[in-house]
């Protein structure tokens, strides 16, 4: 499919939502639902440009982020991820093909850890490795999935020519 103005706008339009998404979980340890509804809500328009038939590619990719949100809704349930995190991991499920998702889970995972062993070594050296009472530490996962998603992404901007 030839790279169009329109696939430039939307994933200009992505890469802004995953900034801003960040950046809100860095500051408030929360994902604002309109930013995830808006990531999902592009994801079709992002298939129509990229000319993606609807069977069966564009019912892979809805049926992987069903797949992907239920996943990642057990970790909800259990306490380990928020819920705009499980919404965002999914909304972005929309627009990767199963092999870019994999890399961007995996990204994602040894981001995440590195930001909470992180958290975990500032919170030591704050408390003055006093082993009083322990406060549970809430992990900003959206800094890690974002990171993951703009790293995935950055080849589809850099390599216009792959089918993404």
């Amino acid at each position: 499919m030839e790279w169009t103005i329109v696939r430039i706008a939307l994933l200009v339009a992505l890469l802004l939502l995953l900034l801003s998404a960040g950046i809100e979980d860095a500051r408030t340890r929360e994902i604002a639902d309109r930013k995830n509804i808006a990531i999902a809500l592009l994801a079709p328009l992002w298939w129509w440009a990229s000319g993606l038939p609807l069977w069966p590619d564009m019912a892979l990719r809805l049926a992987v982020a069903v797949g992907v949100f239920l996943l990642f809704a057990q970790a909800f349930r259990i306490g380990m991820m928020g819920g705009g995190d499980v919404k965002m991991i999914a909304a972005i499920a929309l627009w990767l093909p199963l092999p870019s998702l994999f890399r961007m889970l995996l990204i994602m995972s040894i981001a995440g850890g590195a930001i909470t062993l992180a958290m975990l070594v500032d919170h030591r050296l704050r408390r003055g490795g006093a082993t009083g009472e322990a406060r549970a530490i809430e992990v900003p996962y959206g800094v890690a999935i974002a990171v993951a998603a703009l790293l995935i992404l950055r080849e589809p901007i850099f390599n216009p020519f792959q089918h993404t």
